[in-house]
């Protein structure tokens, strides 16, 4: 089984996704991933080499962000 075809939650956090496969788990395009990155809204990413990676871990912090800022506070 190749890590593509693992599910998201099962990935290990350090496992480095690219920046495609980053706007494929979030279901966006790498267009918007970069608009995000320029404006530091979006995922944490860095460069190994000329290539802009993130981690699952990362990935899933902002993921977890997004939906904690989405959701009103009940009082």
């Amino acid at each position: 089984m190749t890590t593509s075809q693992i599910p998201f939650s099962e990935r290990d956090t350090e496992e480095i996704l690219t920046f495609a496969e980053a706007a494929e788990i979030l279901r966006t395009s790498e267009n918007t991933l970069r608009w995000w990155r320029q404006r530091k809204t979006g995922p944490r990413f860095f460069k190994i080499g000329r290539r802009l990676v993130t981690t699952v871990g990362d990935l899933r912090t902002f993921m977890r962000d997004q939906r904690r800022a989405a959701t009103p506070l009940i009082r």
